[in-house]
Parts: structure tokens; C-alpha cells; sequence
């Protein structure tokens, strides 16, 4: 009796079906497929095949469906899911049905062949009695490309676990959407979602704000308040821009993480703290451990499950349905229905994106209200360019060429010898200081109009000139 693993494949399109089983019969298995659900469930009834590949959208069946009920009758086996409609929808809903793995079309087939020799080989588990369905208006999270589909199957991975995530991503990629999407759709759901930014409060609150204090703790505390530690538990905690936490609260974090306790501030009560920690940040935390500005093993603690987005300029594929998708959510706020014609709609996936999802739905917000047209043409998209260029390209053009200028020199005068390691941490560094000086001096000490020029939240301004021990300017606010 032959040994060799049986692959069962399902899938209506006949090439799909053809180059599955050459790639896998070259990998040394034993390869059954259909164009439909019923063959593949009478396959599974009678006791064929090691492990399931199936579509999601077949003829006679949704993939999908046939997850619950293979797993019933066939505990062991591993069910790998595929489809062309690729959404988070698809990947949660996969995950929570029990499928072993889930990838989307187009898949690379070495990826295919070593999830099937995974699954063959993984430790067979018990299957989950909780099958709660999502509902699709849980699933705000758009975008069918390669990048996107990374963080759809991270996220249905995590959803349902007790890990600490650390979201990574540049401003306006979407990490509070992803801390709740984590949160709506995982064991965590019926509790509470509690958000806390750690770069809009002032450092001297971030304690309070985060565990609470007693009554006479400080003055002005004339009752108790409950902390965001309180006010989550049972649910998720999401701390934002973690990578402006200060130092005292750092240590205070780390013991819940650690002990999973903490106590209020001005209280002797030791509270056991229930809540599932995501946290995000769109610096390097890695460079503020070098800076001595966050602790090393808080960040062991909190980067157990990390995830990255992508910045927009990396989905570019994306943008024609995030423009839909805003454009009719301006429409449900009231705003004019708008069409973006296909010149224009070029010319957005051409454009880098510095400020990510957010900056293209505050585009696309922009162009319904002040616009009488209902069909947007290019030309309005180079009109609004022009507006924020006008200004902005001459400046960011100089400074560019100038910052280049002084590096050319600085190599030069190396002599062809190659400067010592940690060269890009230093160079940011060193121009941190002057800038904020410099800008801060422009702007006559005005920190609200520095901050602005700069890009910065008003506090994490104050912090960095505290930290950088920058002089401030008489009559500056």
C-alpha cells in the first residue's frame, strides 16, 4: 500500500487545476482534483486524500462552507484555502472555519507546495467549538494587493489569541483600523476597545490617564478616576505612538506585562489587569533604545506578534477602490456623489503618497465639496497638485539638494575610506537638533507654529526640546 501523501484539489478553472497538480506531483505527492464541492466532499466521505485545497467560489458550493464539515467528520485533515476574491473577509472567515492556511490568487506554487508539506506535517489540534460568524461591516480594511493580503492573513492569525501585537507603519497607513479590526473580529470582541495616544497627552498625565488615580493622589484630584487599564478590561487596550511613552510609564507598563498587575496613582491596591495590549508607533524603536529614550526589555515585551503596513506608495494597486470607497462614504455624509475619470485616477496611483491612506481620503473629501463637476478629470487633480507644490517642492527641492551637497563633502574628505557602522542613525541625529533649533528660532519661538511647519504633535515638540536641551526663545509658547 502506497505511503504517498493524496492532495485533493478543488477548483472550477481547469488551468488552476492543471499546473496545482504538475507542481505538486513533481514535489513527490499523489494528486486527485475537481471542478467542484460535491466531488470533493465525496472524496473526504470516503476516507480519500491527506489534505484539501480548495476555491473559495466554486459552482455548486462555497469553499468555505465545506471547512465545518470536513473537519467534523475528518478532525485530521488539513485544509488549505485559495481565492481570487482576496479580501480580510475572506482570510478571517477561512481562519475561523478552521483552514489550515489561506492564500490568495495569484500564488507562487514553492509557496504552495511547502504550506502543503506544513500541513502534512503540523500537530493535529482539536477543532474550535466557537465558530462565530463576522459580519462583513466589521471589515472596514480595503485593498486586494499582495502587501495587503500579508497583513489580512497576520491579522486572522492573531485575532483570536491572547498576544501582545505591535503595529508598525508610517502616519496615515491605517494602525488604529488594524488594532480594531484585531479587536472586533477575536476572542477579545465583547469587551471594550479603549484607545490612548501617547503623543496628545502631556508626559506628567500619561500615568494617571493610563492607570488611574485616587482621590488626594495630586492636586485637583478631588475623586477617583478610573485609568484606560480599568476602562478596557475584558477588551483591548490600544496604546498609540507607544514610541512616545515616557520613561516612568515605561517601567510601569512593563511590570503589568510582566506581573499582569499594577496599582492606581496614590493607591496601595493591587488591580489584576485583563485586557489584550496592542500597541503602535510610526518610529524606529530600535533607534530610540540606541537614544536611551525606551526601554529594551519593554520592547521585547510588547514586539511578540509585530505587524507592518504598508505605506500607500507600496499598494498603489489599491487606490482605484480606496477611491470608491471614500468617495462614497463622502456621499453617505451628504457630500456630492463624484466619478474620478480614468486619466485622473492615473494620475493619483502615480503620486507618492507622503501622508498614506489619510492624505488620499483627505483628497478625495476635498474634491466633493469644492467641486461642481460630477466627473473629475485630471486636470483638477494637477490643479490641487499645483496648489500644494506651489509652495512646497521649491523648499523640499533646496533642502534636499543642499543635505546632499554637504554628504558629497563629507565623503569626499573621507578619501575613499568608508565612515565607521551606524552612519544613518548618526546623521539623523545630528540634524535633529539644529532643525528644531532652527525652525524654532524662524518661527520666533512660537512652538504651536514650529511644530506645524515641522510635521510634529505640539507635545512631542516639547519633549524633543526638552530631551535635546534646545534653549527657548523669550515670549515663545
Amino acid at each position: 500500500m502506497s505511503t504517498t501523501p493524496t492532495i485533493l484539489v478543488a477548483d472550477d478553472d481547469q488551468a488552476i487545476r492543471t499546473v496545482l497538480g504538475h507542481a505538486l506531483g513533481r514535489a513527490g505527492f499523489d494528486v486527485q482534483t475537481t471542478g467542484n464541492a460535491a466531488t470533493l466532499w465525496q472524496w473526504v466521505s470516503d476516507g480519500e486524500g491527506d489534505l484539501v485545497i480548495t476555491d473559495v467560489i466554486m459552482p455548486d458550493e462555497n469553499g468555505l462552507d465545506l471547512i465545518p464539515r470536513i473537519r467534523k467528520i475528518r478532525p485530521e485533515m488539513r485544509i488549505v484555502v485559495m481565492s481570487a476574491h482576496s479580501t480580510v473577509l475572506t482570510a478571517v472567515k477561512a481562519t475561523e472555519r478552521g483552514a489550515f492556511e489561506y492564500l490568495p490568487k495569484p500564488f507562487d506554487l514553492n509557496e504552495m507546495v511547502n504550506v502543503v508539506r506544513r500541513g502534512l506535517e503540523a500537530p493535529h489540534t482539536k477543532p474550535d467549538e466557537d465558530d462565530a460568524s463576522v459580519p462583513e461591516e466589521a471589515l472596514p480594511m480595503i485593498g486586494r494587493s499582495s502587501a495587503m493580503q500579508d497583513v489580512y492573513r497576520t491579522l486572522a492569525r492573531l485575532m483570536n489569541t491572547d498576544l501582545t501585537v505591535m503595529i508598525v507603519g508610517e502616519s496615515g497607513t491605517g494602525k488604529e483600523l488594524v488594532a480594531r479590526a484585531l479587536h472586533d473580529l477575536g476572542k477579545w470582541r465583547n469587551g471594550p476597545f479603549v484607545a490612548i495616544n501617547m503623543a496628545a497627552i502631556p508626559r506628567e498625565l500619561i500615568e494617571s490617564e493610563l492607570f488611574g488615580y485616587e482621590k488626594g493622589a495630586f492636586t485637583g484630584a478631588t475623586q477617583r478616576s478610573l485609568g484606560r487599564f480599568e476602562q478596557a478590561e475584558g477588551g483591548t487596550l490600544f496604546l498609540d505612538e507607544i514610541g512616545d511613552m515616557p520613561h516612568e510609564a515605561q517601567t510601569r507598563l512593563l511590570r503589568v506585562l510582566q506581573e499582569g498587575e499594577y496599582t492606581t496613582v496614590g493607591g496601595r491596591k493591587t488591580l489584576k489587569a485583563n485586557v489584550r495590549i496592542v500597541a503602535a508607533t510610526h518610529r524606529d524603536l530600535r533607534q530610540l533604545i540606541r537614544q536611551g529614550l525606551f526601554r529594551e526589555d519593554l520592547y521585547f515585551r510588547i514586539n511578540v506578534a509585530p505587524m507592518r503596513l504598508p505605506p500607500l506608495r507600496e499598494r498603489v494597486e489599491d487606490i482605484p477602490e480606496l477611491v470608491r470607497h471614500f468617495l462614497s462614504k463622502a456621499a453617505a455624509e451628504g457630500l456630492p456623489l463624484k466619478i474620478i475619470d480614468r486619466a485622473a485616477m492615473e494620475r493619483l496611483t502615480s503620486l507618492r503618497w507622503p501622508g498614506n491612506v489619510r492624505e488620499l481620503e483627505n483628497l478625495i473629501r476635498r474634491l466633493a465639496a469644492l467641486y461642481s463637476q460630477e466627473v473629475i478629470g485630471a486636470e483638477v487633480i494637477e490643479a490641487e497638485l499645483a496648489d500644494v507644490s506651489a509652495t512646497a517642492e521649491p523648499e523640499n527641492n533646496g533642502l534636499s539638494q543642499s543635505i546632499e551637497n554637504h554628504l558629497e563633502n563629507y565623503f569626499s574628505a573621507l578619501g575613499g575610506a568608508l565612515p565607521s557602522p551606524g552612519l544613518y542613525e548618526r546623521i539623523l541625529c545630528e540634524m535633529e537638533r539644529p532643525l528644531l533649533k532652527l525652525t524654532l528660532k524662524a518661527t520666533g519661538g512660537n512652538q504651536i507654529k514650529a511644530a506645524g511647519v515641522l510635521g510634529l504633535n505640539r507635545n512631542t515638540l516639547r519633549k524633543k526640546i526638552r530631551e535635546l536641551n534646545i534653549p527657548v526663545v523669550r515670549g515663545g509658547k
